[in-house]
């Protein structure tokens, strides 16, 4: 038996689209590294599973940054000599540039369009673009709309706040037989983008809600922070926590069609690394496994040489490899219910290998023990599957010798993992295996 139960065919597709509804009721909410729409996002997210949330005060040093000021936005818009609203916030939260100062004046167009931002090559989609640490305010439109300003005069406005307040966070932490942690961690500063990030918090959510019915033999800490900041801040607030973690991952990007992709931890060779490797090439789905880079997600903070942890990281497009990626096209056609149950069965999958990878003795070592006398060899379903079976006992046996764990036999012998944790069990049950400590 795997972690739990395995949804089947027809309960992953129900599963799917409860995560999509979780998406699409996330996405209108105008979110940044700071403030109210953050504070929302996690209230919506504690339905799924239990929340602690931190606040953390604006100026509070972590390592070598500082929590900012925190920013909040009521609305925005530019408006034409006749009063229109040419670019309108209620009609996007991407038309402003996240963490842009208040602003209310008129201007001409060519002082406006030092703050206006778009994308020629999609010249229908809207950008998205921040100014987090450098205080600047700005608008994005599509390339279409910004052709057909006229040169006349225009009303700037953004009703926003940037003042001392806070930096929130949420963890749900499931305990375990273990005080050893598997860290699953997703940001939840972007504004509406489906992909980029709401697929991630949908996925982790409903990850954390499924294990949480579970008895589980590590303890998993879910963390759902703002991006780089965020991750900052948890580890200079969590550094006897993060001692703790021997697996981990970053989930970001999991909604789209594109094919899997894992990003190795910075140890490269890590168990978590191994393990996803193992599940993403027995899964015979599309996908790549790329080497650890100081680029990306937050692996780049939990990966850095103070902490070098094993977290990788999971997506499907990686960011900034489809086109869509930080414009208004990252939007619900582009995440799908299918796509984002792919996603969590695959994360359910890593979590089943690393509950289950242990190290056993051959409790029979000299020769083979006679497996038919034992009924080992009556396996249900079909000659294929007596086949895998008969298959992955032998190679259990041989290569149970207190050094190799069942992902080292799942590795050297092609076999998927789940062969041969049932055959280790199965053998585990006769008396032929002893687990070592």
């Amino acid at each position: 038996m795997g972690i739990g139960h395995r949804p089947g065919a027809v309960a992953a597709s129900e599963l799917g689209r409860e995560m999509y509804q979780f998406v699409a009721e996330l996405y209108p909410i105008c979110r940044s590294i700071t403030g109210d729409g953050v504070r929302r996002t996690l209230e919506l997210v504690g339905r799924t599973v239990p929340l602690e949330t931190f606040e953390v005060p604006s100026g509070t040093q972590v390592f070598d940054w500082t929590v900012p000021k925190e920013w909040n936005i009521g609305d925005a818009w530019v408006k034409d000599a006749r009063g229109e609203r040419v670019v309108d916030f209620r009609e996007s939260n991407l038309h402003v540039v996240s963490y842009s100062t208040p602003v209310s004046k008129t201007v001409t167009l060519a002082e406006l369009s030092e703050h206006l931002f778009t994308l020629p090559e999609h010249p229908h989609w809207v950008p998205y673009r921040t100014s987090y640490y450098r205080e600047a305010w700005g608008f994005c439109l599509s390339e279409e709309r910004r052709s057909r300003l006229a040169d006349e005069d225009y009303e700037v406005c953004i009703d926003a706040s940037l003042e001392d307040g806070h930096l929130t966070y949420a963890e749900c932490l499931l305990p375990g037989r273990s005080e050893k942690e598997f860290l699953i961690s997703c940001h939840v500063c972007h504004p509406s983008l489906a992909n980029d990030n709401l697929s991630g918090v949908a996925v982790t959510s409903f990850l954390a809600r499924h294990l949480s019915r579970l008895d589980l033999r590590y303890s998993y800490r879910f963390i759902f922070i703002p991006g780089t900041i965020g991750s900052i801040t948890w580890l200079a607030r969590n550094e006897a926590a993060a001692a703790r973690i021997v697996h981990g991952l970053v989930v970001a990007g999991v909604g789209d069609g594109g094919p899997f992709t894992y990003k190795r931890s910075r140890q490269g060779s890590a168990e978590i690394d191994r393990g996803m490797s193992h599940v993403l090439k027995q899964s015979q789905t599309s996908h790549q496994v790329v080497d650890f880079s100081p680029y990306g997600y937050d692996e780049r903070q939990f990966c850095s040489p103070g902490f070098d942890l094993p977290v990788g990281r999971f997506s499907r497009s990686p960011h900034g490899e489809y086109p869509e990626y930080h414009t208004s096209a990252d939007d619900l056609d582009l995440v799908r219910p299918d796509h984002l149950a792919e996603s969590f069965l695959q994360l359910l999958a890593i979590v089943d290998l690393v509950e289950h990878n242990r190290i056993y003795v051959n409790t029979n070592p000299k020769c083979e023990p006679q497996l038919g006398r034992r009924g080992l060899y009556k396996v249900t379903g079909g000659q294929a599957d007596q086949e895998v079976m008969q298959l992955a006992l032998l190679w259990v046996l041989n290569q149970s010798d207190g050094s190799h764990s069942l992902l080292d036999i799942a590795e050297r012998s092609g076999l998927a993992f789940d062969a041969v944790r049932r055959a280790a069990a199965a053998l585990l049950e006769h008396g032929l295996l002893e687990e070592t400590n």
